[in-house]
């Protein structure tokens, strides 16, 4: 048999060929996920597939780790910067005055959530739009670059005085997390794509990573807070910080290509793809059929949908107004470092410990009934996160759980939950289906989260000013 046409490197990067990855004999034999049942057969698979080599120290896995960080790393950072945004948008002039409430400091979050969910939605339906049209290799290079630029322009307003027009700073901000929530969501759409093609072990690296992206960040938040006296010189750190991790995240990504393991895979999707191009002509970079993914994934997707509602109406709008009870004791514990630690690093971290379970127990599986049911059940999270010591309340003045360890044992099922729930349809959507929809499908799978987030963020608001 001859041997099949391998492209070059370049058009390995073809969105068409960024399906299903094809399971070697080794693969077969190890992978004892659910998923791995549900892997069409095709006698079409490339020969090269077959035979892997393997992931020398783990770089591809630790790359697509450091993707994941990335994919959500500037959302964490636009969050949990939480005492930067109240210093900049309170009532008080850069002299250092005692700062004072103001609306645009209450309801900067839940804007600011709003600001980032709307523009993902809608960038993620031009990335399924573009998904056969245009090289993954461009979307991915040219959204970190975009990234990086808006980083840095925010990292160079942290010293400049807005306090003469702090509206117009509000305003500037949440066009940069509009933009940047864009650029985001397609980047992470995309590598979510083309590790289809891989192992699954690379998939489970990718979400892993994102929630490892939300755990650095709020450590390197406390870490800032603990360093610097002025709130200002936190915050340049703590956006230095950010800058650094996407151009490290720029430059991983180029390495991609030259390493064998992840070549391999590249260069046989490809191959596949060089072989559907020539028996369909122009059809491969048509819009993918929406029909049969939704078909084989609604429910997955609705899963995914709800999960991730549910997290964003209170976290972190609602999560990181929860103050502790002992506030005026006077201990940095329970003033400066509560919100840091009982909101962002409790659930990103236990987010994270969710997503990584994945990796050894996947159950329930993809068609059974008891991942929807056990979504619906995080409802409950939101009224007792609501009834915590949330402030200021200027409606619902009744708090139930005035205890500080309430906000942390809530935020930590509210993070495991999130990881666990979240992750297991993610990686099972683009296995239930053809190989040549996998990409496609990945990118269906991160609207539906998306759109959660979305419907969760105007939830955010309706419930702090109920609140």
């Amino acid at each position: 048999m001859d041997e099949p046409i391998v492209p070059s490197l370049n058009s390995a990067y073809i969105p068409a060929a960024l399906a299903n990855h094809a399971v070697s004999d080794e693969e077969e034999s190890d992978d004892q996920t659910p998923s791995a049942n549900l892997l069409p057969k095709h006698s079409s698979v490339p020969l090269a597939v077959r035979y892997s080599p393997t992931d020398s120290y783990c770089l591809v896995y630790i790359i697509f780790f450091l993707m994941g960080i990335g994919s959500l790393l500037p959302w964490n950072f636009f969050i949990t910067a939480k005492h930067y945004w109240m210093y900049k948008l309170s009532n008080h002039s850069e002299g250092g005055a005692e700062e004072q409430r103001s609306e645009l400091s209450d309801y900067f979050e839940s804007y600011l959530v709003i600001a980032s969910t709307i523009p993902s939605v809608l960038s993620l339906v031009l990335n399924y739009l573009l998904v056969n049209r245009l090289s993954s290799n461009v979307r991915i290079l040219s959204t970190l670059v975009l990234i990086l630029l808006v980083f840095v322009v925010t990292t160079v307003l942290v010293k400049v005085d807005m306090s003469s027009c702090r509206v117009e700073f509000f305003a500037c901000t949440l066009v940069s997390v509009a933009v940047v929530s864009g650029a985001s969501n397609v980047f992470c759409g995309s590598v979510f794509g083309i590790s289809g093609h891989f192992p699954m072990r690379i998939s489970q690296a990718l979400i892993s990573g994102q929630a490892m992206g939300g755990t650095l960040t709020a450590v390197a938040s406390i870490i800032d807070l603990a360093a610097a006296e002025d709130v200002t010189d936190s915050a340049l750190a703590y956006f230095l910080t950010a800058d650094v991790l996407i151009l490290l995240c720029i430059i991983a990504y180029m390495l991609l290509p030259k390493l064998a393991y992840s070549r391999h895979y590249m260069m046989a999707a490809s191959s596949s793809s060089a072989a559907r191009m020539s028996d369909q002509g122009s059809a491969v970079r048509s819009i993918p059929p929406l029909k049969p993914i939704l078909r084989k994934t609604w429910v997955l997707g609705l899963s995914v949908f709800y999960v991730f509602c549910i997290s964003i109406t209170v976290f972190p709008a609602v999560s990181s107004g929860i103050q502790s009870v002992h506030k005026d004791s006077g201990s940095l514990l329970t003033s400066t470092y509560f919100v840091p630690l009982t909101s962002f690093l409790v659930y990103n971290f236990a987010d994270f410990c969710g997503r990584q379970a994945t990796a050894w127990l996947q159950v329930p599986g993809p068609t059974s009934r008891v991942l929807p049911a056990l979504v619906l059940c995080r409802t409950i999270l939101v009224p007792l996160i609501m009834f915590c010591n949330f402030q200021p309340r200027d409606h619902l003045h009744t708090v139930f759980f005035r205890h500080d360890a309430f906000p942390v044992v809530f935020n930590c099922l509210l993070g495991l939950t999130n990881g666990y729930l979240g992750t297991l349809p993610m990686i099972y959507g683009p296995k239930v289906v053809p190989r040549e929809l996998a990409e496609a499908t990945g990118v269906v799978m991160s609207f539906f989260l998306t759109l959660g987030l979305a419907v969760g963020s105007a939830l955010s608001v309706l419930i702090v000013h109920c609140i």
